[in-house]
């Protein structure tokens, strides 16, 4: 477990060190900007937009209808938007901002400039456009027939003086016509910011040109509602009234997009002229300038072939007014978003990976796999929502990529070493457990100790009757073939039944349960072996008979008790195997069953840990050879249910007589049944203790041969 630990620590630590290398350089920027658009759209759809702010879009319907009804080719006349203003401030409009740069004269005359200018005039609190730009723009100077109208910002030259902020100096400008610019409350920079890859996602609430702090169009309509207001920047912050807004090194915020494609309910250019032209003509308006009351409007294009559709993360195409009218969303609701701590991003990036190497080197399954990814890898995702909700612009590609890196590396790293360890068991076990033993070792590898340590084993021991007398008589191949697939029988239940086979000593076999796996049943399983291998004994004994010319059969002995189990030998060579006295009294029960004449003798603690599974007898107290501690042992003769033969309740109750010394009428019992060699065995002992009664009896049959 720890050095698990440890390697899934140390895979996850490079996984979040090459993680965050890959974010500083730039090259996590496309799936970074991937999960940015999942957030933006996610939210944006369940966030209303403003219904202070209205928006007037001259799209294609609008286009149409005045070619077709009035036939207005494009550019349209500048004295048409002129209806446009008027019904704006008949609504009482807080402010009207125009996103369109009006640079050149009208094709039709300077008359048409200055309906332009009156239209703008007439609306005090009115936007005009220009555009700032590091290459476009025919001025590199601000006009002397342009008045300087701009807000005053203060702390701008400080903030100028600090690295980064060079960025929100444009050395180049595209301004409207004097008219406009005459007529306007303020000028207005509609140029926008995109990131590399063209996205709208941050916006430049103002630029400097020739000194001068221009407002985006969204702050411009602020400021010309409200001139007043305390503008002030400093790092990291610009103030605006009372609204305080995020920035970076080069003066952008971060926009929270809202309404569902980052758009907002907006009026058709059509709509507006028709309904200004019918209240003068005493008509009823198509719509109520009542909606424009205390409204920001926005003047903008959505028509394709006007050229002002922006990408932007809620969408594939965007207005580019709604993007102004966006920005001043979030300035009035104060939630543009902020860049999260650098240190807490570096610190989730190492968390994640630390997770990710950690929970994936503990797995000690496919499944365990499966499960570190499914938790780790949502995880990074999850926090970024969570982040966006709070108004914290997270960085999720990090930590999505040191989770999975970490995932791969430590589950490669698993594999890798899960292999030598899988080759390892398999190599050392192969010859002594069962396929199934040695899947639930590979596939737990903890539950394999392989160091000594005291256990409750379940000992066998077994050995052919007679095997020396009979292999006299065969030839070496015969005997080898013969003693091979006996062999092979029994060591196939054995390990089918999950015991261990620790060796072979000639004929002899010597099993245990219980190790190296711990297995609860250990006695029963046992004791199944025991059947399952007399029973496949008798089935071929007649084979055997024709095939070698002898009769087989194998006694078996069984105890359960406390042992030394694990790997003992020299430095280079050593074998799995057990040592101590249950061992040895397995061995010793073994044995015993030729003073019974039985076949398969177990010991008391094993018959008491059956559970009733099993059916037999008990054959009494014996001392074996080199052990003074009596046992009690029983002979197990079949499964529980199955029929035994009739000797054996009267066996039963004859022993109960020889232990209440009713020598006589034991044997009275024992000699009805002269077919079963443990009554006759026993018929024997009571003749002897019948004609001398003298002689005492502890209860205990003492053996004098192993």
């Amino acid at each position: 477990m720890a050095k698990k630990l440890l390697y899934g620590f140390l895979v996850g630590l490079a996984a979040a060190a090459i993680a965050a290398g890959c974010r500083y350089a730039g090259w996590l920027a496309p799936p970074e900007n991937m999960f940015w658009q999942w957030r933006v759209r996610a939210f944006a759809a369940r966030t209303p937009p403003s219904e202070r702010i209205q928006v007037i879009l001259l799209d294609q319907n609008s286009l149409d209808w005045g070619r077709t009804e009035n036939r207005w080719s494009w550019p349209w006349p500048r004295e048409v938007y002129a209806p446009i203003f008027s019904f704006c401030a008949r609504g009482g409009a807080k402010a009207v901002a125009f996103d369109w740069v009006f640079t050149e004269p009208s094709v039709y005359q300077v008359a048409d400039d200055e309906a332009l200018g009156a239209a703008f005039k007439s609306v005090p609190s009115s936007v005009a456009a220009m555009f700032l730009g590091r290459t476009s723009g025919d001025a590199t100077a601000w006009p002397p027939d342009v008045p300087r109208n701009g807000p005053a910002l203060r702390g701008l030259d400080d903030w100028l003086a600090r690295g980064g902020a060079g960025e929100a100096v444009m050395p180049r400008a595209s301004f409207p016509i004097p008219e406009v610019a005459a007529g306007a409350a303020l000028l207005a920079d509609v140029s926008g910011h995109a990131d590399d890859d063209g996205i709208h996602r941050r916006t430049a609430l103002f630029r400097v040109f020739d000194g001068a702090p221009v407002p985006s169009l969204g702050l411009a309509a602020y400021l010309a509602a409200d001139p007043g207001a305390d503008l002030r920047i400093e790092p990291g912050l610009l103030t605006v009234g009372p609204h305080r807004v995020p920035i970076d090194a080069a003066g952008r915020a971060i926009l929270r997009y809202c309404g569902a494609g980052g758009r907002r309910p907006a009026f058709s250019a059509a709509s507006i002229i028709q309904s200004e032209l019918r209240l003068r003509e005493g008509g009823t308006p198509t719509v109520d300038p009542a909606v424009f009351k205390d409204a920001y409007v926005f003047f903008g294009s959505s028509a394709e072939g006007l050229l002002d559709l922006r990408p932007t993360p809620a969408s594939k195409v965007l207005p580019g007014v709604e993007i102004h009218a966006t920005a001043l969303d979030n300035l009035l609701s104060d939630r543009f978003l902020r860049d999260a701590p650098e240190g807490a991003a570096l610190a989730a990036t190492l968390l994640f990976g630390l997770l990710g190497g950690v929970l994936a080197a503990l797995g000690r399954k496919a499944r365990h796999s499966v499960l570190a990814f499914a938790l780790c890898l949502p995880l990074p995702i999850a926090v970024g929502f969570a982040a966006y909700a709070r108004g914290y612009w997270w960085p999720v590609a990090a930590g999505e990529t040191a989770a999975l890196l970490a995932l791969i590396g430590a589950v490669v790293v698993n594999y890798a070493t899960e292999g030598r360890q899988k080759a390892f068991i398999k190599s050392a076990f192969r010859h002594y457990l069962g396929p199934a033993v040695i899947d639930q070792i590979i596939a737990d590898p903890a539950r394999l100790r392989l160091g000594g340590e005291k256990r409750e084993l379940t000992l066998f021991f077994s050995d052919i009757e007679k095997f020396s007398s009979f292999a006299e008589k065969l030839d070496p191949a015969a005997l080898t073939s013969l003693l091979n697939e006996y062999l092979s029988d029994m060591t196939d239940i054995i390990l089918e039944e999950g015991g261990y086979l620790d060796k072979y000593i000639g004929d002899a076999i010597v099993a245990y349960w219980n190790a190296p796996l711990s297995q609860p049943d250990h006695a029963i399983r046992a004791c199944r072996a025991v059947l399952r291998c007399r029973r496949r004994l008798a089935e071929k004994r007649e084979a055997y008979r024709r095939r070698a010319g002898v009769e087989l059969k194998a006694r078996i002995g069984i105890h359960t008790g406390e042992v030394t189990v694990g790997n003992m030998g020299s430095r280079d060579r050593f074998n799995y195997t057990v040592l101590g006295d249950a061992a040895n009294l397995a061995s010793r029960l073994e044995g015993a069953n030729k003073a019974f004449g039985t076949y398969a003798m177990i010991s008391e603690a094993t018959w008491s840990r059956t559970e009733g599974k099993f059916a037999g007898r008990e054959l009494g107290r014996l001392r074996v050879v080199g052990r003074e501690a009596p046992v009690r042992v029983y002979e197990i003769m079949g499964f529980a249910g199955e029929a035994l033969p009739a000797f054996v309740p009267d066996c039963e109750r004859a022993l109960a007589l020889c232990a209440a010394g009713a020598w006589r009428d034991a044997l009275a019992i024992f000699e009805r049944h002269p077919e079963d060699p443990v009554c006759a065995v026993y018929a024997a002992r009571c003749t002897a203790f019948a004609s001398d009664p003298s002689r005492q009896w502890d209860g205990v049959w003492s053996l004098t041969e192993k």
